[in-house]
Protein backbone atom coordinates (compact mmCIF):
# COMPACT_ATOMS: atom_id res chain seq x y z
CA UNK A 1 0.00 0.00 0.00
CA UNK A 2 1.69 3.62 -0.77
CA UNK A 3 2.19 5.62 1.70
CA UNK A 4 2.61 8.76 -0.67
CA UNK A 5 0.44 11.75 0.87
CA UNK A 6 0.76 9.82 4.33
CA UNK A 7 2.62 10.58 7.49
CA UNK A 8 5.64 8.62 7.64
CA UNK A 9 5.36 5.91 10.28
CA UNK A 10 6.40 6.81 13.83
CA UNK A 11 8.64 3.98 14.32
CA UNK A 12 12.25 4.28 16.41
CA UNK A 13 14.80 2.31 15.03
CA UNK A 14 18.70 1.48 14.94
CA UNK A 15 21.19 3.64 13.62
CA UNK A 16 25.04 3.41 13.17
CA UNK A 17 27.04 6.44 12.51
CA UNK A 18 30.96 6.16 10.87
CA UNK A 19 32.23 7.05 14.46
CA UNK A 20 30.97 3.58 15.87
CA UNK A 21 27.96 5.76 17.34
CA UNK A 22 24.75 3.58 17.96
CA UNK A 23 21.69 5.53 18.58
CA UNK A 24 18.15 5.70 18.19
CA UNK A 25 16.42 7.45 14.61
CA UNK A 26 13.07 7.92 14.35
CA UNK A 27 12.42 9.30 10.64
CA UNK A 28 9.10 11.26 11.16
CA UNK A 29 10.40 13.16 13.81
CA UNK A 30 14.08 13.78 12.23
CA UNK A 31 11.73 15.96 9.18
CA UNK A 32 9.12 17.36 11.69
CA UNK A 33 11.70 18.36 14.31
CA UNK A 34 14.07 19.90 12.35
CA UNK A 35 12.01 21.40 9.54
CA UNK A 36 13.67 19.59 7.34
CA UNK A 37 13.28 16.92 4.41
CA UNK A 38 14.41 13.77 4.53
CA UNK A 39 15.59 11.53 1.79
CA UNK A 40 15.73 7.89 3.25
CA UNK A 41 16.97 4.85 0.92
CA UNK A 42 16.85 1.21 1.33
CA UNK A 43 19.20 -1.09 0.22
CA UNK A 44 19.17 -4.94 0.70
CA UNK A 45 22.66 -6.07 2.02
CA UNK A 46 25.94 -4.98 3.37
CA UNK A 47 28.93 -6.39 2.29
CA UNK A 48 27.33 -7.04 -1.10
CA UNK A 49 27.15 -5.46 -4.78
CA UNK A 50 25.74 -2.87 -6.18
CA UNK A 51 25.14 -1.43 -2.60
CA UNK A 52 28.45 0.26 -2.28
CA UNK A 53 28.15 1.89 -5.25
CA UNK A 54 24.46 3.54 -4.37
CA UNK A 55 25.91 4.82 -0.61
CA UNK A 56 28.90 6.06 -2.13
CA UNK A 57 27.11 7.81 -5.07
CA UNK A 58 24.32 9.51 -2.16
CA UNK A 59 27.54 10.69 -0.09
CA UNK A 60 29.11 12.03 -3.32
CA UNK A 61 26.42 13.97 -3.21
CA UNK A 62 25.61 14.61 0.13
CA UNK A 63 26.85 18.70 -0.39
CA UNK A 64 23.96 18.90 -2.86
CA UNK A 65 20.79 17.29 -0.92
CA UNK A 66 22.28 19.76 1.84
CA UNK A 67 21.83 22.67 0.44
CA UNK A 68 18.47 21.78 -0.34
CA UNK A 69 17.58 21.31 3.34
CA UNK A 70 17.49 17.83 3.14
CA UNK A 71 18.62 14.88 4.87
CA UNK A 72 20.20 11.85 3.55
CA UNK A 73 19.64 8.13 5.74
CA UNK A 74 20.46 5.16 4.88
CA UNK A 75 19.06 1.77 5.75
CA UNK A 76 19.44 -2.23 5.81
CA UNK A 77 18.18 -5.07 8.41
CA UNK A 78 22.08 -5.41 9.08
CA UNK A 79 22.68 -4.44 12.39
CA UNK A 80 24.85 -1.72 13.55
CA UNK A 81 27.70 -3.66 14.44
CA UNK A 82 27.60 -5.32 10.74
CA UNK A 83 27.32 -1.71 9.80
CA UNK A 84 30.56 -0.21 11.41
CA UNK A 85 32.36 -3.24 9.93
CA UNK A 86 31.27 -2.16 6.85
CA UNK A 87 32.16 1.24 6.96
CA UNK A 88 35.49 0.49 8.30
CA UNK A 89 36.05 -1.07 5.04
CA UNK A 90 38.15 0.71 2.42
CA UNK A 91 36.48 1.42 -0.88
CA UNK A 92 38.76 -0.71 -2.79
CA UNK A 93 37.69 -3.82 -1.59
CA UNK A 94 34.22 -2.99 -1.34
CA UNK A 95 33.53 -1.37 1.64
CA UNK A 96 32.13 2.11 2.27
CA UNK A 97 34.55 3.99 4.09
CA UNK A 98 34.10 7.50 4.16
CA UNK A 99 30.12 7.53 4.21
CA UNK A 100 29.25 9.93 6.60
CA UNK A 101 25.38 9.92 7.14
CA UNK A 102 23.44 8.31 9.34
CA UNK A 103 22.33 3.94 8.75
CA UNK A 104 19.52 2.82 9.47
CA UNK A 105 19.93 -0.91 11.24
CA UNK A 106 16.76 -2.73 11.19
CA UNK A 107 17.44 -6.03 12.31
CA UNK A 108 13.89 -6.54 13.71
CA UNK A 109 12.65 -5.62 10.82
CA UNK A 110 9.91 -3.32 12.53
CA UNK A 111 9.77 -0.36 10.38
CA UNK A 112 10.74 -2.59 6.75
CA UNK A 113 7.66 -4.91 7.47
CA UNK A 114 5.49 -1.80 8.35
CA UNK A 115 6.68 -0.12 4.81
CA UNK A 116 5.66 -3.46 2.88
CA UNK A 117 9.37 -3.53 1.27
CA UNK A 118 10.81 -7.55 2.23
CA UNK A 119 11.67 -9.69 -0.42
CA UNK A 120 9.21 -12.01 1.00
CA UNK A 121 7.27 -14.06 -1.67
CA UNK A 122 5.73 -16.54 0.11
CA UNK A 123 4.62 -17.59 3.86
CA UNK A 124 4.12 -21.36 5.20
CA UNK A 125 2.27 -21.97 8.37
CA UNK A 126 3.29 -25.64 10.03
CA UNK A 127 -0.40 -26.04 12.33
CA UNK A 128 1.74 -28.88 14.18
CA UNK A 129 4.41 -27.75 14.78
CA UNK A 130 3.14 -23.75 15.15
CA UNK A 131 6.18 -22.57 12.82
CA UNK A 132 5.78 -19.90 9.95
CA UNK A 133 8.76 -20.32 7.41
CA UNK A 134 9.18 -17.55 4.71
CA UNK A 135 10.64 -17.68 1.10
CA UNK A 136 12.87 -14.53 -0.15
CA UNK A 137 16.09 -13.59 1.29
CA UNK A 138 13.52 -11.17 4.19
CA UNK A 139 15.52 -7.89 3.19
CA UNK A 140 14.37 -5.20 1.37
CA UNK A 141 14.37 -3.82 -1.63
CA UNK A 142 16.00 -0.60 -3.17
CA UNK A 143 12.81 1.16 -1.79
CA UNK A 144 13.54 5.40 -1.90
CA UNK A 145 11.27 7.49 0.64
CA UNK A 146 11.40 11.80 0.01
CA UNK A 147 9.37 12.91 3.16
CA UNK A 148 8.38 16.49 3.34
CA UNK A 149 8.79 19.14 6.45
CA UNK A 150 5.74 17.97 7.76
CA UNK A 151 6.47 14.13 7.49
CA UNK A 152 4.45 13.58 4.56
CA UNK A 153 5.64 10.53 2.14
CA UNK A 154 6.02 12.81 -1.02
CA UNK A 155 7.78 10.32 -3.19
CA UNK A 156 8.36 6.31 -2.93
CA UNK A 157 9.72 4.03 -5.29
CA UNK A 158 11.26 0.80 -4.89
CA UNK A 159 13.53 -1.03 -7.49
CA UNK A 160 14.46 -4.83 -7.86
CA UNK A 161 17.57 -5.90 -6.41
CA UNK A 162 20.09 -5.71 -9.53
CA UNK A 163 18.57 -2.39 -10.40
CA UNK A 164 20.90 0.95 -8.66
CA UNK A 165 19.24 4.00 -8.50
CA UNK A 166 20.09 7.20 -9.96
CA UNK A 167 20.77 9.88 -7.57
CA UNK A 168 20.51 13.27 -9.73
CA UNK A 169 16.91 11.70 -10.31
CA UNK A 170 16.34 12.42 -6.47
CA UNK A 171 17.57 15.71 -6.63
CA UNK A 172 15.42 16.99 -9.19
CA UNK A 173 12.37 15.56 -7.40
CA UNK A 174 13.06 17.55 -4.24
CA UNK A 175 14.09 20.69 -6.44
CA UNK A 176 10.20 19.93 -7.85
CA UNK A 177 8.72 19.42 -4.61
CA UNK A 178 10.77 22.84 -3.25
CA UNK A 179 9.25 24.72 -6.18
CA UNK A 180 5.70 23.79 -5.77
CA UNK A 181 6.04 24.29 -2.17
CA UNK A 182 7.26 27.96 -2.53
CA UNK A 183 5.47 29.32 -5.89
CA UNK A 184 2.40 26.73 -6.18
CA UNK A 185 2.96 25.70 -9.65
CA UNK A 186 3.12 22.30 -10.84
CA UNK A 187 5.93 20.76 -12.57
CA UNK A 188 5.67 18.80 -15.53
CA UNK A 189 7.32 16.20 -17.60
CA UNK A 190 10.89 16.16 -17.41
CA UNK A 191 11.24 19.36 -15.62
CA UNK A 192 14.49 20.67 -14.02
CA UNK A 193 15.60 23.51 -11.61
CA UNK A 194 15.30 26.50 -13.50
CA UNK A 195 12.61 25.89 -16.25
CA UNK A 196 9.04 26.50 -16.54
CA UNK A 197 6.49 25.56 -14.34
CA UNK A 198 2.47 25.63 -14.98
CA UNK A 199 -0.73 26.64 -12.70
CA UNK A 200 -2.95 23.85 -12.55
CA UNK A 201 -5.19 24.51 -14.63
CA UNK A 202 -6.57 23.87 -18.37
CA UNK A 203 -5.20 26.91 -20.05
CA UNK A 204 -1.61 26.83 -18.11
CA UNK A 205 -1.63 23.28 -19.95
CA UNK A 206 -2.53 24.34 -23.03
CA UNK A 207 0.48 27.37 -23.10
CA UNK A 208 2.68 24.67 -22.38
CA UNK A 209 2.21 22.06 -24.41
CA UNK A 210 2.03 24.95 -26.95
CA UNK A 211 5.82 25.86 -26.62
CA UNK A 212 6.67 22.03 -26.74
CA UNK A 213 4.89 21.60 -29.99
CA UNK A 214 6.74 25.27 -31.60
Amino acid sequence: MSLVGKKFPNLNVNAMNDMGDTFKVNVLEEAVNNKKKVLLFWYPKDFTFVCPTELHAFQAALGEFEKRNTIVIGASCDTAEVHFAWLNTAKDIGGIEGVTYSILADSNRNLASTLGILDISDEHYNEETGVITVEGDNVTYRATYIIDEEGIVQHEGINNMPIGRNVSEFLRIIDALTHVQERGEVCPANWEEGKEAMKADRNSTAEYLTTLVN
